[in-house]
């Protein structure tokens, strides 16, 4: 079985876990913070807050921003649910822009109109979260552009989107968001196995999210509301949640961080291939910005199914039964059982369910072997001519 996705660990990575395995520190050692200074150094970002899932990052992030009982986030629906979660968890209530037609990312026309409305109904959101699918930046700039006219906060949703650019510098700098937040789940661009972080320009939100990661605990007496009482006090300021990351962890992570270039270079490759051995099927395939390099996180084809004499579900069954571990990112967060029971989310979105009757998700990650790509396009070929 070929899977969607896959982590290429090597001596390395392994080494880098071992060492950990044999000094003073699992967790709460050197190596944490040294991942996060490799990722400011890899993104351009001035402070990086790691944590254990990128799920946490999300929390935090919102949490650092002020989000609560009676705010509003918005986000798109095609991605994976933790994007509207996060919002829940703090209290707050989440609604969805649709997505545009080519890129599959949150369209800024369509949120442009929806803030509109908003405005004159005093419903704005108090955070937007735009969501890299694929590893392909929103258009950040007009985004951007918008959160100043309505005074909205930016999350930016890049747990895909690590290696990727917008206007040719690197997704995760913070220069059009307040925080961006990235996954290292085994099948995204690099792993810690488990693992997240949120980077921002702010030191006051980096302040903060380091307290929420750590039960919104603190040793730093200019912060504490007595004077300490010696150096093993601390105090807690605020509700957090250990949302640490280990040092095992963070060592993988350093290790992968140095095969970065590597590993985008190959994707890049293996999606170039596709679209040259895919032109003239009834496929639509990605489409990329003019600002934007992704980093390829997914290669999202869409089924012409006018043109196609079978079923979306009949072709993906029959890929995976040829051994083929294809997927569906996403199905909009909206149809999920949960968020048909919140009230104020009862809108189909049009680009979001055209999306979903149509995508399907092939294998793309870098050890994919020649043959394996070659055989991913032979049965796609085969199953829909």
């Amino acid at each position: 079985m070929i899977p969607y996705g896959k982590q290429d660990i090597n001596q390395q990575d392994i080494e880098a876990v071992v060492k950990v395995l044999q000094s003073d520190f699992l967790t709460q050692g050197p190596q944490v913070p040294l991942f996060e200074a490799a990722i400011n150094r890899t993104v351009n970002s001035q402070y990086a807050v790691a944590v254990n899932s990128a799920t946490s990052a999300l929390h935090i992030a919102c949490l650092a921003l002020g989000v609560g009982k009676g705010d509003i986030v918005w986000t798109s629906p095609i991605t994976f649910v933790a994007s509207a979660n996060c919002a829940l968890y703090c209290g707050a209530s989440v609604d969805f822009v649709d997505i545009d037609s080519e890129t599959y990312n949150l369209s800024p026309i369509e949120l442009e109109k929806k803030l509109i409305v908003a405005k004159q109904q005093n419903k704005l959101p108090k955070v937007v979260i735009p969501v890299h699918l694929a590893g392909q930046s929103c258009e950040m700039q007009k985004i951007h552009q918008l959160s100043l006219e309505y005074n909205f906060k930016i999350i930016e949703d890049a747990a895909h989107g690590i290696g990727g650019k917008y206007q040719d510098k690197p997704i995760g700098n913070c220069r059009y968001s307040d925080i961006t937040v990235f996954s290292f789940h085994p099948v995204k661009i690099v792993t810690t196995a488990e693992g997240g972080v949120a980077t921002t320009n702010c030191p006051n939100l980096s302040a903060s999210m380091q307290r929420l990661r750590s039960h919104g605990i603190t040793r730093d007496e200019s912060l504490m509301t007595e004077p300490s009482h010696g150096d093993w006090y601390y105090q807690q300021l605020e509700l957090g949640f250990n949302y640490r990351m280990s040092d095992l962890h963070a060592a993988l992570g350093i290790s992968q961080l140095e095969r970065l270039t590597e590993f985008i270079y190959k994707r890049n490759k293996l999606a170039k291939d596709y679209s040259e051995a895919f032109l003239g099927l009834p496929l639509t395939l990605p489409q990329q910005h003019f600002d934007t390099n992704s980093s390829w996180h997914l290669y999202i084809i869409r089924l012409q199914l006018s043109d196609v004499s079978q079923t979306h579900r009949e072709v993906f069954s029959k890929l995976r039964r040829a051994g083929i571990l294809v997927n569906l990112h996403y199905i909009p967060i909206y149809k999920q059982p949960y968020y048909k029971k919140i009230s104020s989310v009862n809108t189909a979105l049009p680009q979001a369910e055209h999306y979903y009757e149509e995508a399907i998700s092939i294998p793309i990650y870098p050890a994919m072997s020649t043959s394996q790509q070659q055989k991913i396009i032979e049965a796609l070929k085969n199953i829909i001519k």
